[in-house]
């Protein structure tokens, strides 16, 4: 007997990559459990279900940075003592991307690349182990939001979120909607499309000089990345991300400040016109703002 649940999540992470560099990324999660009926005539609970099984793939998967532990980029240190992980991705031509973080903030995939594959497997590793004896096995159909319009891939932190947020590279696979004087823009869709494919979005304030961090960067050039530290109830997150790859913005990167960097960007280009710009965090919510 098989018992399916659609739509169970979504998962909202970052992930290494090494063409791409740090992908924020959104996969819907559907799953399907094998087994026999218990005493309730019941392959498992759907309240169990939805409950155990989303909180598992939360707990190991979302809002975190996933790493390919068996990419010749990856380099990882693990400090057992503080509890904390350094990682650097050694991308060359000065594309390396370095983190210190709690080691809350990581999901360690073991192979070479993050796909929606080797993150089944990790997670059906994950999962096998909190089942009951009845269920015997479980597939997991990983998926991407089907996106008719243009959308951008980023990856940011906020750190005075009380929540998992606060973790400085985690991200969502987002669409923009524009529009200019009450008509939708694909010109100006296509434009964010662009400007933030595959981007980290940071906060000015959480700007830092290298020598306030873990890093030595001995491998690339210091001056060609963005240098990001903060505080927060996790702990200490640190993050060396490269310039080419990087927006900065003056306020928190939350959504519904994105939003209005985007209407107000929009509003300097083109004084003449109104803007309004629903900017999405992942799949089914965003924020709106107009300029």
């Amino acid at each position: 007997m098989q018992l399916f649940v659609n739509d169970l999540t979504v998962m909202d992470f970052s992930y290494l990559c090494p063409e791409r560099g740090m992908v924020g990324e959104s996969w819907i999660v559907d799953v399907i459990l094998s087994g026999d009926l218990n005493e309730e005539s019941m392959v498992l609970d759907f309240g169990k279900v939805k409950k155990q099984l989303k909180y598992l793939i939360d707990e190991y998967i979302d809002h975190k940075l996933l790493v390919p532990v068996e990419h010749a980029y990856s380099r990882i240190e693990h400090d057992e003592k503080f509890d904390r992980v350094t990682v650097e991705f050694m991308r060359p031509s000065g594309k390396s991307i370095h983190l210190n973080c709690p080691a809350e903030a990581y999901a360690f995939v073991y192979s070479q690349n993050v796909t929606m594959p080797s993150v089944s497997d990790y997670l059906k590793d994950v999962i096998a182990t909190h089942l009951p004896e009845n269920v015997a096995g479980i597939e997991l159909n990983l998926r991407a939001e089907v996106i008719n319009t243009p959308f951008y891939h980023y990856t940011h932190g906020l750190k005075k979120h009380d929540g998992n947020c606060q973790r400085i590279a985690h991200g969502h696979r987002s669409k923009v909607v524009v529009f200019e004087n009450q008509q939708e823009s694909t010109k100006w869709q296509e434009y964010w499309a662009k400007r933030w494919c595959d981007i980290y979005i940071g906060s000015n304030e959480d700007i830092v000089d290298i020598k306030q961090t873990a890093f030595s960067l001995l491998y690339s050039d210091p001056s060609l990345h963005h240098v990001f530290a903060y505080e927060s109830s996790q702990g200490r997150f640190e993050l060396a991300i490269p310039k080419a790859e990087s927006e900065m913005i003056a306020t928190d990167t939350t959504v519904e400040c994105l939003a209005q960097f985007m209407a107000d960007e929009h509003k300097r280009m083109n004084t003449n016109s109104c803007f309004k710009v629903l900017a999405f965090e992942g799949v089914g919510k965003g924020a709106i703002a107009f300029a």
